[in-house]
């Protein structure tokens, strides 16, 4: 079991950037882990994941060249870099954690509480 804290979000201008750190209480060497995001009366929508061993990653089609995961195994941290931000990005974001390399939040068994990320027009 991991416990997951979300950091980094905040309100940006439109076409700002922003980080978002995801600080694991354990090692995370042996999980896939994502970044989901959920806007008011929005089901909770997959943004990106990325496989340990390989750095194999996945995006949401419509965010690929705007965000990019990361993650550092020996820190225990994944990261979201998101740039060009859009006003249609503002959301709570969440970090998760599981065994699948999958884009369906029920997969995920554990997750951050997570952050909020809000972009001004």
């Amino acid at each position: 079991q991991v416990e997951l804290v979300e950091s980094g979000g905040g309100l940006v201008q439109a076409g700002g950037s922003l980080r978002l750190s995801c600080a694991a209480s354990g090692p995370i060497d042996v999980y896939a882990m994502a970044w989901f995001r959920q806007a008011p009366g929005k089901e909770r929508e997959f943004v990106a994941s990325i496989l340990s061993n390989e750095g194999l990653t996945d995006y949401e089609d419509s965010l690929k060249g705007r965000f990019t995961i990361s993650r550092d195994n020996a820190k225990r941290t994944m990261y979201l870099e998101m740039n060009r931000l859009k006003p249609e990005d503002t959301a709570t974001y969440y970090c998760a954690a599981g065994f699948r390399f999958v884009t369906t939040p029920n997969s995920y068994p554990y997750w951050g509480q997570g952050t909020q990320v809000t972009v001004s027009s």
